[in-house]
């Protein structure tokens, strides 16, 4: 068996990947949580984390690869209760790379990482044989603003909350490749403040994660089995731009499975929900925000369609869009 590009899609089989290579090998209660981030006790509580960045194309409209790598990384952080402080990067980057193209990515950066309130503080850079492509590492330390925030902290009549709108991020990227001519932009932002917001507002928040790959279903795939709960979400609910919509029918995509660089799920006690979704909706990248579903009791993850039906939402199964971040 080798890998193929359907390993790296944020589905069954990357989830088959990380268990039967790197969990077999690197096995500790830390890594075997699979957070977003690692939170650790080094003489305070912070948490940690590493990404690597691969997209293509590099230059997306709504952003590119270096802005894609410090929010990205941000984010990360942030689902864990963290305010985020400091990053590295690492760059690989390819023979024939236009210095131009580099000196906009690191630019890029420099105002996502003061916008989010983050510096830079490390980094390498590594040239290889290549056709002008830039591949970036990052990783990133924060401080603990909230204990206990976790996947496998949800609990049955908490309420589960979705930033905004879905599948923006790969329908840029989509588009991109395509060469198809609309105005859809990706989300990549930092969700840093829409954490600060929630905690400000205190709200006892259970559970955050950002819908990269894989998409909303698959994240709460990921919260239904971490939790041992069940998750019941209503399609009237999810936020979906025009545009998004009618590029997912034209190319017959479902948007519960797409990526997304700035959105999250926040779920929250049941009884704060209306001022959590307050909370979300003041800040300028959660102005869309809803109210999804909810846990119960069980398992799995269930939709309540807009005909009144009922669907399961299975996790990603099979390749979805390569190097999509």
């Amino acid at each position: 068996m080798y890998i193929d590009l359907s390993h790296g899609s944020g589905g069954k089989q990357t989830s088959s990947l990380i268990h039967d290579i790197f969990l077999k090998h690197f096995d500790n209660e830390t890594l075997n949580k699979l957070e977003d981030a690692a939170v650790l006790d080094i003489g305070g509580r912070i948490a940690y984390t590493t990404d690597s960045f691969v997209v293509t194309p590099m230059f997306f409209r709504g952003g590119n690869i270096g802005k894609l790598a410090v929010c990205g990384t941000v984010n990360d952080l942030s689902m864990m209760g963290a305010k985020p402080k400091y990053l590295t990067a690492g760059f690989i980057i390819e023979a024939g790379t236009d210095m131009n193209q580099l000196d906009q990515i690191a630019q890029t950066m420099k105002e996502a990482a003061l916008e989010a309130g983050v510096k830079i503080v490390a980094g390498d850079t590594k040239v290889i044989e290549g056709s002008g492509n830039v591949y970036i590492n990052t990783s990133g330390i924060g401080e603990i603003l909230k204990e206990g925030v976790s996947i496998q902290n949800c609990r049955p009549k908490d309420a589960i909350l979705l930033s905004g709108n879905l599948g923006e991020h790969h329908a840029a990227i989509m588009s991109g490749r395509m060469g198809i001519e609309n105005t859809i932009s990706s989300d990549c932002a930092p969700l840093s403040s829409i954490v600060a917001d929630l905690l400000k507002n205190g709200i006892d928040v259970h559970c955050m994660r950002d819908a990269t790959r894989g998409g909303l279903a698959t994240v709460l795939n990921e919260v239904s089995e971490s939790s041992h709960c069940r998750v019941e979400i209503d399609e009237t609910s999810i936020p979906i731009s025009r545009e998004v919509k009618g590029f997912c029918d034209i190319l017959g995509l479902d948007p519960l499975y797409m990526a997304n660089e700035g959105k999250m799920i926040a779920v929250v006690p049941g009884e704060q929900a209306e001022a959590a979704l307050a909370a979300m909706q003041q800040n300028k990248y959660g102005e869309n925000a809803r109210i999804i579903g909810d846990i119960t009791e069980g398992a799995g993850v269930y939709m309540t369609t807009a005909l009144h039906g009922r669907r399961i939402i299975d996790i990603l199964y099979g390749e979805g869009l390569p190097r999509i971040c």
